[in-house]
């Protein structure tokens, strides 16, 4: 338990900085997953309309903080290669 009264407002903070970056974790997560189930649907059309959205919802992940730049870098890379694979087919 804290026991200062900042201690107790840097808690407070915490909880909800905690709680806004694992609501924005998971929408990145579902997005990705979005896009990786098209993948393997080998659905190019659809594969082709969700990329530019991921890659801008990894963007901002990255601005948020809620990524690093070099793992939004590593994920952009492999799934439009991914894609780019899928629709070369």
């Amino acid at each position: 338990m804290p026991n200062h009264k900042s201690a107790e407002k840097r808690v407070r903070q915490t909880e909800r900085r905690n709680e806004v970056n694992r609501r924005n974790r998971s929408r990145l997560r579902t997005e990705i997953k979005k896009l990786r189930t098209s993948i393997t649907g080998k659905d190019a059309e659809t594969s082709q309309a969700v990329l530019p959205t991921t890659v801008s919802m990894i963007d901002k992940m990255v601005a948020k903080g809620v990524l690093h730049r070099n793992a939004a870098a590593r994920y952009k890379s492999r799934l439009t290669k991914h894609v780019t694979n899928l629709s070369a087919k």
